[in-house]
């Protein structure tokens, strides 16, 4: 009889044990549950996209969880993302901010857009053209190997890539394509008009500083914009229209 009671007793401790742990597990996944989302420094991916990476699988939606996986970590692994981190504002809201890999320009090879960095190096390919990375033209190679550097014969383009690229992010110009040709002279492509600046590069900023204004009055035009020689003090350009 005595030992009857003891094991009534044990079951009973063990159904409000399990029943405490159930109705604290509710409370926890009830009170933190995610129902803001904030998402900064995404360029590449939609905030759909980055919300779809990072809360994935069992529990993802549950603030607690996401802390303790990604404490002192974040997630890798992602093309064209250096790393993605997780901060926890309050028990229903989350910050993700990510990291993108910088990206100067990319390059057509094989049918695919190849994504190089400031030095030349291979990042990612992808069979989609990224939004604001401007294929570069007019570069002869003979194979591409991502984690390695472009094998141009003058490796010094790249650096002329880089100012260029940085010139035209300054003046919030973004290009299509860039073309530099052997002679060392640059074509900028903004849709159907060209814009021809020359091989002068101590003269590119100020052309670059005055671009905005004059493609704003060629808009929807066709044709090449001549600034090879561009009078900063006349305000006169030479535009020839094709097709």
């Amino acid at each position: 009889m005595f030992k009857g009671k003891r094991w009534i007793r044990a079951v009973l401790c063990i159904f409000f044990l399990l029943a405490a742990l159930i109705g604290a597990g509710m409370y926890l996944k009830k009170i933190y549950t995610i129902r803001n989302v904030y998402v900064e420094g995404n360029i590449h991916y939609s905030e759909d996209e980055i919300k779809a990476i990072v809360m994935n699988g069992f529990l993802g939606d549950n603030s607690l969880y996401l802390s303790l996986k990604y404490k002192n970590k974040g997630i890798e692994g992602i093309p064209f993302v250096d790393v993605v981190d997780v901060a926890v504002l309050s028990p229903d809201t989350i910050k993700i901010i990510v990291y993108e890999k910088t990206l100067t320009g990319c390059v057509r090879y094989m049918d695919t857009y190849v994504y190089f960095d400031r030095d030349g190096y291979v990042v990612e390919s992808s069979s989609v053209k990224t939004v604001g990375v401007p294929e570069i033209m007019g570069l002869q190679f003979d194979h591409i190997v991502t984690g390695e550097k472009i094998p141009v014969e003058n490796q010094e383009i790249f650096g002329r890539i880089l100012s260029t690229t940085m010139l035209l992010q300054k003046y919030s110009l973004t290009p299509d394509k860039i073309y530099f040709n052997k002679s060392g002279e640059t074509t900028v492509h903004f849709g159907s008009t060209k814009v021809a600046l020359g091989n002068d590069a101590a003269r590119l900023e100020d052309k670059l500083m005055l671009l905005p204004e004059i493609l704003e009055k060629l808009e929807g035009k066709s044709g090449v914009l001549q600034m090879q020689t561009y009078d900063e003090d006349s305000g006169k350009y030479t535009f020839k229209p094709e097709g």
